[in-house]
């Protein structure tokens, strides 16, 4: 059915009006101008830029220039550690050189004392001393005897490391043959550690001249005299072991006997000696006792 004239003429207004009605808003989009975030005012912008440019300046520190503090500060840590480390090793080192192995030296020096002892009263008596020769003893033959030091100091054959670690004094067999008290003449040559593996010649720098100086055997005392000291000499003289030791003053045969260690404490740089000569033998009595010069 047609239009008429007045339905056509009413259409066109009826759409104008719908264009200038207000809309309704949209779902989802309610947000008003107010709830949008408001602008950031000029002043924080311009607050904000010398902070971007404090690096620059100085005034904060660089991220690269903390790390490489950083890592320096680990390598000193790390050293520091390390110094602690060895300094505590090197204590260590140094108990067990100076106190341990003088432990170990002198309990040996103990057990093989006794079991010299202990050979001599099972040893018949025919009036000869001879050297006794029992197990590790390697020739023991009777025990040193000087007030100024430790007395009772076990001798043994041979001056190696290995002999005088036992906490014992060693007859020399090189580079010169020592010879035996009993011996009508020659230099009776000692040897001992100064410091560690029982030091038996610690003291050595407290005999002075006329000091007595006594070895035991299983019959007889020998009993020395000092008469000279040598507070330094080179490790290489082996001048001092001669059988007469003129560097001691000597130029004629006689007894003698000769104490050496090393010099200074400590070290085994150079050697200490002292020279005594024999002034008399007296026998051992049945109690064994001492002469005069131990009382």
């Amino acid at each position: 059915m047609a239009a008429t004239d007045d339905e056509r003429e009413s259409r066109p207004a009826a759409e104008a009006a719908e264009e200038a009605a207000p809309k309704a808003p949209e779902k989802g989009a309610e947000r008003t101008v107010e709830e949008e975030a408001p602008e950031q005012p000029a002043e924080s912008a311009e607050s904000a830029e010398p902070a971007e440019s404090a690096g620059e300046d100085g005034a904060a520190p660089r991220p690269r220039a903390r790390g490489r503090r950083g890592l320096l500060a680990g390598a000193v840590s790390l050293f520091g550690e390390v110094l602690i480390t060895v300094g505590v090793l090197m204590a260590l080192f140094v108990v067990y050189s100076l106190y341990w192995t003088n432990v170990q030296a002198n309990r040996e020096a103990g057990r093989m004392t006794d079991d010299l002892r202990d050979s001599w009263e099972n040893t018949p008596d025919d009036g000869k001393p001879r050297p006794v020769d029992i197990g590790d003893l390697k020739g023991g033959i009777g025990f040193l005897h000087v007030p100024a030091m430790e007395e009772n100091i076990l001798v043994r054959k041979g001056t190696a490391t290995e002999d005088l670690n036992k906490g014992v004094a060693g007859y020399y067999t090189e580079p010169r043959k020592s010879a035996m008290p009993w011996d009508r003449r020659g230099n009776f040559t000692l040897a001992a550690h100064r410091d560690g593996h029982g030091a038996k010649f610690h003291d050595i720098h407290r005999i002075e001249e006329g000091d007595p100086i006594v070895f035991e055997t299983k019959d007889r005392w020998f009993v020395y005299k000092t008469y000279a000291v040598l507070s330094e000499t080179s490790k290489y003289n082996t001048g001092v072991l001669d059988d007469v030791p003129e560097e001691s003053g000597k130029t004629k045969p006689g007894r003698y006997i000769t104490l050496t260690t090393c010099t200074p404490m400590y070290t085994s740089r150079h050697r200490y000696v002292v020279w005594g000569e024999l002034e008399r033998v007296d026998r051992v009595d049945e109690e064994r006792t001492p002469p005069p010069e131990l009382s």
